[in-house]
């Protein structure tokens, strides 16, 4: 029987389109090159101990109750558990204590040093969240559903994304939030970054910054399992040389649909998927730790989510670094505690996962755990000796694990203004391709990157709507 659509790609965004096309009464199929679905979401256990489990990319997940996709599908009316700490992130800062931001907007202020700077700036969109949401992850092409929170979030996006770094006060402020916006890897200060730091500080202070217990994998697992349900069908271990037959949606970078249709991409498109860049890399290095990391500030053993950083300064003159293609001295650095919130991923000799990326150059070939390891010790000393494994991948091999990464950019090219309100190429529909039946439905697409399947929600809603007629968008709810 002839498939109606295929996706290529089993990230989250993938999923999310296979799952809208399937609920629709077409027939899907999803390819994926890998021997494990998930792409960005994708959980394994350790090789040397298995009862220790590593989130492959993403760990912690903001959007994935709070994005409208998630909502709608209802993750945890499907047995997914996502716990949201008390402390949704963390910043150590060098010869002081720490900045912390808590679930509640309150507890964070309190320990602030101006804390009525943060409260300006995030008291107003925690009343609005939802409108938060929509000026974030909406398509950019309807009317946003909250015009005076979308105004009064632009101008904060465009205040913080200049030089002038305004409307926060103190440095442990500054840095909380430098911590959040570095998330998009790009330089500081630029309206991605502090797109990236108002939208997930807002969540942060709502739903939370939730941990999945059983590992990221536990979501993926539930788009597949719905798919399957609704008649889909998952080929594994398939890398696509050549182009499917009918509809295709591409959970791919852009330029992946030069190696697969060749000269069948028309000229002016091949021409500017050509001139696409990726941004800088991230080496993963995951550790598989004997205790619990003895910080100086006690605060920070509560904080499944670290960013470590620095200062404001240090975090901007890193990016600068890694974006001019050099190792920065003191790499931006994000960390991950999910055991805290899963004490499953403890085994039964009391061995835990700390996850992390350090930013670097496109490309690079550099092992970072060392310097990772140094940048522990400044804030924990003996963290050294809690180390039982060290599993190191560096950028130049990020790709090996998802194709996606070209050079280590899991944002995969999409961290610029450009992309994140037009998208890969110069298009009215960005999730459209010159390519008959062919989309793109990945993060180099509107909205852009985290694990909240609203890509692959609009790729979907453009594909339904152009080949099949269809204008009216399945339920998700369970």
């Amino acid at each position: 029987m002839d498939t109606d659509v295929t996706v290529v790609g089993s990230g989250p965004n993938g999923l999310a389109a296979a799952v809208i096309c399937a609920r629709a009464g077409l027939s899907v199929r999803v390819i994926e090159a890998q021997p494990t679905p998930g792409g960005g979401a994708r959980s394994a256990a350790d090789p040397e101990f298995p009862g220790v489990l590593h989130d492959v990319c993403s760990a912690v997940h903001p959007l994935g109750v709070a994005s409208p996709f998630f909502a709608a599908f209802d993750l945890a009316a499907r047995g997914v558990d996502l716990v949201a700490p008390e402390v949704s992130y963390a910043n150590p800062l060098p010869g002081r204590a720490a900045a912390v931001a808590y679930h509640s907007l309150q507890h964070t202020c309190d320990e602030l040093d101006d804390g009525a700077s943060w409260r300006r700036l995030f008291g107003p969109l925690t009343e609005h969240v939802d409108g938060v949401l929509g000026f974030f992850l909406g398509d950019k092409r309807s009317l946003p559903p909250d015009l005076v929170t979308t105004v009064r979030t632009g101008l904060r996006v465009l205040a913080l994304g200049s030089p002038a770094w305004g409307l926060l006060r103190g440095d442990d402020a500054q840095a909380l939030f430098a911590g959040v916006g570095a998330h998009a890897i790009s330089t500081m200060p630029s309206p991605v970054v502090s797109g990236a730091g108002l939208m997930l500080g807002t969540v942060a202070h709502t739903a939370g910054w939730a941990v999945p217990v059983g590992g990221t994998q536990v979501i993926s697992d539930a788009l597949i399992a719905d798919l399957l349900a609704h008649g889909g069908e998952l080929e594994l271990g398939q890398p696509v040389t050549s182009p499917p037959a009918g509809v295709v949606l591409y959970d791919t970078a852009p330029t992946a649909l030069l190696d697969i249709y060749g000269d069948a991409v028309p000229h002016r498109y091949a021409k500017a998927l050509r001139r696409y860049r990726f941004g800088p890399g991230v080496c993963k290095i995951d550790f598989v730790l004997s205790d619990e990391i003895p910080w100086r500030d006690q605060r920070l053993a509560h904080a499944s989510t670290v960013h470590m950083g620095g200062s404001r300064a240090q975090m901007a003159l890193a990016e600068r670094e890694v974006a001019a293609g050099r190792h920065a001295e003191w790499p931006m650095t994000l960390a991950s505690l999910p055991h805290l919130s899963d004490p499953s991923r403890i085994d039964d000799q009391g061995r835990r996962p700390l996850w992390t990326y350090a930013h670097v150059p496109s490309g690079s070939t550099a092992d970072l755990s060392e310097t990772v390891i140094d940048l522990f010790e400044r804030e924990a000393p003996g963290f050294r000796d809690l180390i039982l494994a060290t599993r190191c991948v560096p950028a130049a091999q990020m790709s090996q694990h998802n194709a996606n990464y070209v050079g280590g950019d899991i944002i995969v090219g999409g961290a610029t203004l450009f992309a994140a309100m037009v998208g890969p190429t110069l298009r009215a529909d960005p999730w459209t391709t010159p390519i008959p039946k062919a989309y793109l439905c990945s993060s180099a697409t509107p909205p852009g990157t985290g694990v909240h399947g609203m890509a692959g929600y609009y790729a979907a809603r453009t594909a339904l709507r152009r080949e099949f007629g269809i204008t009216t968008m399945p339920a998700l709810s369970p």
